[in-house]
C-alpha cells in the first residue's frame, strides 16, 4: 500500500512554489533548446539520409523503444506487487517515445549523433500511435484505459522542439563548419551541467521523492538500468557495430519525462495523481545517474586506452637496420604524397594502399592504387643488360 507520508509531502511539495517550479519549467525548456540546436551542428544531412536509405539501425532501436520498453515495464509491474494506479504509470512510462536527454548521453559516449536524433525524431513521431496502442494492450490487467486521453499537442509539440533546434545546428554545420565545431563543445559541456542540474532540482523540490513504497523505488531504479542493458545487447545479436550499440542503448533507456507527465496528469485525478507522480520523477534521477555513470565509466576507459597505446608506441620505438642485404618492409610508413597511404614493395614494383576513414558505420573504405612502373622497371633492366654486356666484352 501506499505511503500515507510519502503523499502529504509530495502533495505538499507540489503545491509549494508554482512560480518557482514554473520558471525552473521554462528555463529547463529554453537551455534543452540550445543543448539540442548544439548537437544539431554535429548532424550532417548525408548521413540522415544514408540511415534513412539504409534503415537497419532505425529498426532496431525503434523495436527496442515502442516493444521492448512497454513489454519490459508490463513485466515489471506485474513482478511487484504495486497498485493498479501505480501499474498503469508504470506501463505510460515504458511507453513514452525517446527522449532529448539520449542526444546528450550518446555525445558523450561517442555515439552515432546521425543515427540517435534520427531515432528521437521517428520514435517521437511514431509515438502518435504506439502510445495509446501500448497502453491499451498492457494495462487492461488493472484498469480500463479506455477512456485514456493521449497529449496528441504536447507530443506534436516535443517533436516541433526537437527538429527546429536540430534543423538549425545541421544548417550551421553545413554553411560555417568551423563555429558549428566550437557550438558543439560549448553545447556538449553545457548539456552535461543542464543533467547535473536536472538532477539536482528533481531532489530538491519534491523532498517526498525517497519516501515511498520499496517497490516503487526499486522499479523506478532498475527500469532505465534495464533498458540501456536490453538495448546494447539487442544491437549486438543483431551484428550492429559498438557505435550504434551505445546509440542504441541510450535511445532505449532514456524516455521522454516530459510527455509522461502530460499523460498522467490528464488521466489520473488530483486525489489519485500523488500517487504517481513520483514514478516518472524517479525515473528521470535513475536515468540520468545510470547514464552518468556510464559516461564517466566509458570516458575513464577511453583515457587509460589512450595512456596505453603511447605508452606501447614509445616502448617499441623505431623499426631496427635488418641489416646489409636486407630488405626493409614499409607497409605501414605514410606517404607525403597521399592522404594517409600505407606503402609496401613487392620486388621493383611498389604498391601503394591508401585509406580514408569514414564515419560511417560501414567501417573504412579501402582503396588499393597500384603503380606498375613498367617504363622505368624496364629502363633500369635495359640498363642493367647493357652493363653487363659490356663488361664482359671488355674482359674478352
Amino acid at each position: 500500500m501506499w505511503n500515507n507520508s510519502s503523499e502529504l509531502n509530495t502533495t505538499s511539495t507540489l503545491e509549494s512554489a508554482p512560480a518557482i517550479q514554473q520558471a525552473l519549467k521554462w528555463t529547463l525548456a529554453v537551455m534543452l533548446t540550445l543543448v539540442i540546436f548544439s548537437l544539431g551542428c554535429s548532424v550532417k544531412v548525408m548521413k540522415v539520409w544514408f540511415n534513412l536509405k539504409h534503415p537497419c539501425g532505425i529498426l532496431v532501436g525503434l523495436v527496442c523503444q515502442l516493444v521492448v520498453m512497454p513489454l519490459t515495464s508490463y513485466l515489471l509491474a506485474r513482478t511487484f506487487s504495486v497498485s493498479p494506479v501505480q501499474a498503469v504509470a508504470i506501463i505510460v512510462i515504458g511507453s513514452c517515445p525517446g527522449g532529448t536527454i539520449s542526444n546528450i548521453l550518446t555525445y558523450w559516449l561517442d555515439g552515432d549523433m546521425d543515427l540517435s536524433i534520427t531515432l528521437t525524431s521517428v520514435s517521437t513521431l511514431l509515438g502518435l500511435g504506439t502510445m495509446p496502442l501500448n497502453i491499451y494492450l498492457y494495462s487492461r490487467t488493472w484498469v480500463n484505459a479506455g477512456g485514456l486521453k493521449i497529449p496528441y499537442l504536447n507530443i506534436g509539440l516535443a517533436c516541433i522542439s526537437l527538429i527546429v533546434p536540430v534543423s538549425c545546428g545541421v544548417f550551421v554545420n553545413y554553411k560555417w563548419p568551423k563555429v558549428a565545431r566550437i557550438l558543439l563543445k560549448v553545447g556538449s559541456v553545457f548539456g552535461g551541467l543542464v543533467m547535473l542540474g536536472v538532477g539536482i532540482a528533481s531532489v530538491l523540490f519534491y523532498n517526498g521523492l525517497w519516501n515511498t513504497d520499496t517497490s516503487i523505488l526499486i522499479t523506478g531504479s532498475v527500469f532505465p538500468a534495464i533498458g540501456y542493458t536490453t538495448g546494447f545487447i539487442i544491437s549486438v545479436l543483431v551484428r550492429q557495430s559498438w557505435k550504434r550499440g551505445r546509440t542504441i542503448a541510450m535511445e532505449t533507456g532514456a524516455q521522454n519525462m516530459q510527455i509522461c507527465g502530460t499523460v498522467l496528469q490528464l488521466f489520473f485525478p488530483p486525489h489519485q495523481l500523488s500517487q504517481v507522480i513520483t514514478l516518472p520523477l524517479m525515473y528521470s534521477c535513475f536515468q540520468l545517474l545510470a547514464g552518468l555513470l556510464l559516461v564517466i565509466a566509458f570516458q575513464i576507459y577511453k583515457w587509460t586506452s589512450s595512456k596505453m597505446y603511447v605508452v606501447t608506441s614509445e616502448e617499441k620505438g623505431p623499426p631496427e637496420d635488418p641489416g646489409p642485404g636486407g630488405e626493409i618492409n614499409t607497409a605501414f610508413e605514410s606517404n607525403s604524397e597521399q592522404p594517409h597511404p600505407l606503402t609496401t614493395t613487392w620486388s621493383s614494383k611498389p604498391v601503394c594502399i591508401i585509406l580514408w576513414h569514414d564515419d560511417d558505420d560501414e567501417g573504412t573504405r579501402t582503396s588499393a592504387a597500384v603503380n606498375e612502373r613498367k617504363n622505368e622497371g624496364e629502363r633500369e633492366s635495359a640498363h642493367s643488360v647493357s652493363g653487363s654486356l659490356a663488361r664482359e666484352t671488355k674482359s674478352l
